[in-house]
């Protein structure tokens, strides 16, 4: 046995040779799991295909050196209802081979106790880490050029996904799905997400660097997210989300974004720089609703869309929020349509806006008081160098009041109090 394991050459697996190593490399795997025993790959590289993982299985090699190259099949190695599995140390190498739909270069199903660290995944045919029904911890992992998903994780058991580098994605970074609303509790900290593309287009399904779609009591924290087609963390009908503390740089549209079906969302202390909108809490027509948006730097909004988007509204502004949702504390600079956003169309209900310090803005502060909008408290914000106004009544995206700056009688359900324009 050497340092990382057993020798996989005790078993006829040879590097650096045109000769399909499936076969061997299978072998080792199933008599070196069965008394869980690490199996050591050395330096080099190794063709193979459609490795099937058993139960106990911890492959290692040296990072950087030690290289799969996908040859054939669904996938270059997978496993289903295989406990404590462990991969560490490894290249694999998908050479832009297309995968079948619903296949990862790496698939893992219905597996507990599974451990991916230290590893690479490379230029996969399409998505490139596919986990099914997963418990575990991915660590410490670079994806690079993935077709379609870096880390696609479905049905999760508590997965962990800390500390990986994903550049160059063909339409998503991390993803966090469930087949429907249901407890997941996935946390996704401290990744490094770059260059997210939408190849396959639409509206905001792609183009997004972590993607957490009907998954409840999921984490999104500490990213660091630069260059996303479309959001930097996109969260659809994905209930009780948390999204702290992540920068994120350069996203072609809604930066953070909690939409759809969901209740409670808790967005705080992230950085957003150069984004169509900073922060969206909205679908309220949909049953979107409870949320805080708190502590954020939101700044230089754009009016430039991704491919895709309609043009319809709300791009340049830094946050927009419909239904029982405290806004409190943020600072926005730079937005050319408006700073705060509270309410659109008659789709505002019990909304407080509160010592928030906005900058730069067409409009600081829009209310809306179309027919049916509910109630809104406007306290204590700083508002400044607003070309069209601190803070101004709406009918969808209309201007229906002068400044409303010193408060107002007219409109029973608006508290305005305490705040100042300069």
């Amino acid at each position: 046995m050497s340092v990382l394991g057993v020798d996989a050459a005790q078993y006829g697996v040879r590097p650096n040779t045109s000769a399909d190593q499936t076969a061997a490399l299978q072998r080792a795997l199933e008599q070196t799991a069965a008394t869980r025993a690490p199996l050591a790959l050395a330096p080099g590289a190794y063709r193979v295909g459609n490795l099937k993982l058993p139960a106990g299985a911890h492959l290692t090699g040296v990072r950087g050196a030690t290289r799969l190259i996908f040859t054939n099949g669904p996938s270059l190695l997978y496993a289903s209802q295989a406990d404590a599995l462990k991969l560490s140390g490894l290249t694999f190498d998908g050479g832009g081979v297309p995968l079948q739909r619903g296949r990862g270069l790496i698939q893992l199903t219905a597996s507990r106790d599974v451990t991916v660290n230290d590893c690479e995944i490379a230029r996969a045919g399409g998505t490139a880490l596919l986990l099914e029904q997963v418990e575990g911890d991915i660590a410490r992992n670079t994806v690079t050029d993935a077709a379609n998903i870096a880390i696609h994780s479905y049905n999760a058991r508590r997965l962990t996904v800390r500390g990986n580098i994903v550049r160059r994605s063909g339409n998503g970074g991390i993803w966090i799905w469930t087949s429907d609303k249901r407890d997941d509790g996935s946390l996704v900290a401290d990744n490094q997400i770059e260059d997210t593309l939408a190849r396959d287009g639409g509206s905001g399904q792609n183009g997004n660097a972590i993607n957490v779609f009907r998954a409840a009591h999921v984490t999104v924290r500490g990213n660091r997210i630069r260059n996303a087609a479309f959001s930097a963390v996109r969260g659809n009908s994905a209930s009780n989300i948390t999204i702290a503390s992540n920068s994120c740089i350069n996203v072609g549209e809604v930066a953070l974004y909690s939409e759809f079906e969901f209740e409670g969302a808790v967005i705080a202390n992230n950085i957003v720089d150069t984004a169509a909108v900073g922060v969206s809490v909205t679908n309220f027509d949909k049953g979107g609703r409870l949320a805080t948006v708190q502590g954020n730097v939101i700044r230089n909004l754009t009016r430039n869309l991704p491919d895709g988007t309609e043009a319809n509204r709300g791009h340049g502004t830094g946050i927009t929020v419909q239904a029982d949702t405290t806004v409190t504390g943020n600072t926005i600079e730079n937005a050319p349509a408006i700073g705060i956003e509270a309410g659109w169309g008659p789709y505002l209900r019990d909304v407080t806006v509160t010592g928030n310090v906005v900058r730069q803005a067409g409009i600081g502060i829009t209310v809306s008081l179309a027919q049916g909008a509910g109630a809104a408290v406007i306290a204590n914000n700083l508002i400044t160098g607003s070309k069209r106004g601190a803070i101004v009544g709406v009918e969808w995206t209309k201007a229906v009041t002068g400044d409303l700056i010193a408060g107002t009688s007219t409109y029973p359900q608006l508290t305005i109090s305490g705040n100042k324009a300069r």
